[in-house]
């Protein structure tokens, strides 16, 4: 694949449905400013911020997965939310692809640690805009509230430099490490994502005892029950546990 954009980056997919109407008209609400920088800019803060990172709520169907499935919910996972940015930013004329990496997530709650049985998340989702010559990673998953809470240094976006997650939060403990680049796509490979899933998250996938529980729960309570003062929050490489 040529690094330079071609069609395709401008292109609506079923996945990057940048011809749905609530995505043209979030990009054209949200895509403000002075050059195409400044509006991508934007664009990544208003998917980040306008719409919850909820882990608990994983639909790995093609509409669930869907760019516009997002704008109707509320929120997403890093990988619907990478495609919602995206669909708007193709939506504003500005290119855009999908990129995917393995990072190991040092700050999840507890019960996606037990979902999981890892604290490996494979095919994490980011977003590529083509800006000024260059392809910028912009990483749109975590809202700004929930970073607030969690005590993470936002991702915030300028569009000259890559936006990816800190190794480090505010307190200096490890939060996330990159450990294998799986690249960039012009559209979601969603039959990978679900095979790669079902092999290394079988209690994640539907019909699994754990997927029930974890769909019937809250996380943004876990979220706060766990990051309460004087909670006795567990890291990786501690003995506590909450």
């Amino acid at each position: 694949m040529s690094d330079a954009p071609t069609p395709a980056h401008l292109r609506a997919t079923p996945a990057i449905d940048a011809d749905h109407p609530d995505v043209q008209a979030f990009a054209r609400e949200h895509a403000q400013g002075a050059n195409e920088r400044e509006r991508a800019v934007a664009l990544t803060h208003a998917v980040r911020d306008g719409f919850r990172y909820d882990p608990y709520r994983i639909d790995l169907s093609p509409t669930g997965m869907r760019a516009s499935t997002v704008l109707a919910n509320g929120y997403g996972w890093c990988v619907p939310k990478a495609a919602l940015l995206a669909a708007v930013a193709r939506a504003a004329g500005i290119p855009a692809r999908l990129g995917f990496a393995d990072v190991r997530n040092h700050l999840s709650t507890e019960r996606m640690r037990e979902t999981m049985k890892t604290d490996l998340f494979i095919w994490h989702g980011y977003t590529e805009l083509w800006i000024d010559g260059a392809w910028r990673k912009a990483t749109p998953a975590f809202n700004l509230s929930l970073c607030e809470k969690f005590g993470l240094h936002p991702l915030d976006f300028d569009g000259v430099h890559d936006s990816i997650y800190h190794p480090f939060d505010k307190a200096g403990n490890r939060h996330m490490e990159y450990v294998n680049e799986r690249g960039a796509f012009d559209d979601l490979p969603l039959a990978q994502i679900v095979a790669d899933f079902h092999t290394t998250y079988p209690g994640w996938m539907p019909g699994a005892e754990l997927h029930s529980r974890l769909e019937q729960a809250d996380f943004l309570a876990d979220v706060a029950r766990e990051t309460a003062p004087g909670a006795d929050r567990w890291r990786p490489g501690t003995t506590a546990r909450p």
